[in-house]
């Protein structure tokens, strides 16, 4: 007797489609941040840190889109928030892991250059040495590489959900609801 089902590695689901587009946003990212960095280019501030969000929300989108074209064409809310969670989890353990060997081994002078950065801006707001000094002893405790790990992680994977709970407003598509 031969069964007509789908085998199991075919079947879409939320999780699959959240971890296949959280791998594309992870390589994206990377391949972004090293684009900037090799550019010069201040990352965190500015139209270059917008386009950073607009990436993750263009994929999130198409990850809404894949997934109804591979089921019965309906995704609710919840599935759309479930989607970017998983998009956010998976991109984020791969990015953050990534910048942590990045700064810690490839670049360990990114630090100083962030630092410098911050310094620079703090004295063309017009903030005293004493004000710099005591915030740079703050902003330090958070500048090791440990730390950006697991800062970029939460980071992304609340970015990712911030950002899916906008795109699944609009793509969302409601299964009818039957009665009977």
């Amino acid at each position: 007797m031969e069964t007509s089902q789908t085998p199991a590695a075919e079947l879409t689901t939320i999780r699959a489609t959240g971890v296949r587009y959280g791998l594309i946003n992870a390589f994206v990212s990377i391949a972004y941040f090293l684009i900037l960095n090799v550019s010069g280019i201040d990352m965190t501030q500015g139209p270059w840190q917008w386009l950073g969000y607009l990436l993750t929300a263009a994929l999130i989108f198409l990850a809404h889109k894949y997934y109804k074209e591979n089921t019965d064409g309906f995704m609710s809310y919840g599935q759309g928030i479930q989607i970017a969670l998983w998009l956010g989890l998976v991109s984020g353990a791969i990015s953050s892991v990534f910048t942590y060997i990045y700064v810690k081994f490839i670049d360990p002078s990114f630090m100083e250059m962030i630092q410098e950065k911050q310094v620079q801006a703090m004295e063309e707001r017009g903030m005293s040495e004493e004000q710099i000094d005591q915030a740079m002893k703050i902003a330090s405790m958070f500048m090791s590489p440990e730390a950006m790990l697991a800062m970029g992680f939460i980071g992304a994977v609340i970015g990712a959900v911030i950002i899916g709970l906008i795109v699944t407003i609009f793509t969302q598509n409601k299964a009818p609801e039957t009665t009977f």
